[in-house]
């Protein structure tokens, strides 16, 4: 699975610990970072915010909302993590359990093809990594808020297959919608907008949408679809955690009159 421990990382976080009293403009940093303009008008807001709550003299009110509006942005930017501590994610050429250098993901990530024809859990994170990585390689290429929500999917489903590495559900229905989804349909999407000329992704096409258009709609339904398998597979893992408290309760719950008892009647 992909992890956030790398040094860039660690340092950027220590930093916000350090100047924790200005949390109020990380998200704004964020935005500006990630040239992101729905998250940089988000961080103008706080700042704003914050600024009007400092600059205005005494307490009460006002000192209340500058407390509220640091720990909304603390919240967000904590919500927002994949756009200023992205994971660390690892090379497949050959061998998906070794570490990948993510600088340089067109030479070192496998294939959309070769990771969607594997059923193995490895090589579908193999195939997330390559689809966050190319996002993140390309993200001035991609329109509006296609790059946060490419990152969003690929965030609940590295959770859907970090559960199903720990416990698999053994539904064979769950299992082929979750190795389609990610090995094959998300690849699939972001090659081949990648593989259109950028001066060609605001023309119509026949049925009147433009590539971009197209684009935007369908990471929008593999992320709902995302949302479902998340939403699926934690609700089964909680369902089989109840049953088996039951059966335990029915098996043992009665033997509780101070000695040694197996259950064998």
């Amino acid at each position: 699975m992909m992890s956030r421990l790398t040094l860039g990382n660690i340092f950027k976080v220590v930093l916000v610990f350090m100047l924790f009293p200005f949390i109020a403009f990380l998200v704004l940093i964020i935005g500006i970072g990630a040239k992101n303009k729905k998250v940089l008008l988000e961080g103008g807001l706080y700042a704003a915010l914050f600024l009007g709550a400092v600059a205005t003299s005494g307490f009460g009110v006002t000192a209340f909302l500058g407390f509220g509006v640091m720990i909304v942005s603390a919240v967000r930017s904590y919500m927002l993590r994949d756009l200023w501590i992205p994971r660390r994610v690892r090379k497949s050429s050959g061998d998906p359990t070794e570490p990948m250098n993510a600088a340089a993901p067109s030479t070192s990530y496998p294939s959309p093809a070769a990771a969607a024809s594997a059923r193995s859990l490895d090589n579908l994170s193999a195939a997330l990594a390559w689809v966050s990585a190319q996002a993140k390689q390309n993200k001035h290429r991609l329109p509006g808020d296609t790059y946060v929500t490419i990152l969003e999917t690929c965030q609940m489903l590295d959770s859907v297959l970090d559960t199903e590495n720990r416990q698999p559900c053994g539904d064979a229905r769950f299992e082929y919608e979750l190795e389609a989804v990610v090995g094959e349909y998300l690849p699939a999407v972001l090659q081949g907008y990648l593989a259109i000329p950028p001066s060609m992704v605001e023309r119509r096409q026949p049925n009147g949408r433009t590539p971009n258009e197209e684009l935007d709609e369908q990471l929008r339904l593999l992320l709902g679809q995302s949302e479902t398998l998340h939403s699926t597979r934690h609700h089964q893992t909680s369902a089989d955690l109840t049953s088996t408290g039951n059966f335990l309760r029915e098996r043992f719950g009665h033997h509780q009159n101070g000695g040694f008892d197996f259950g064998i009647k």
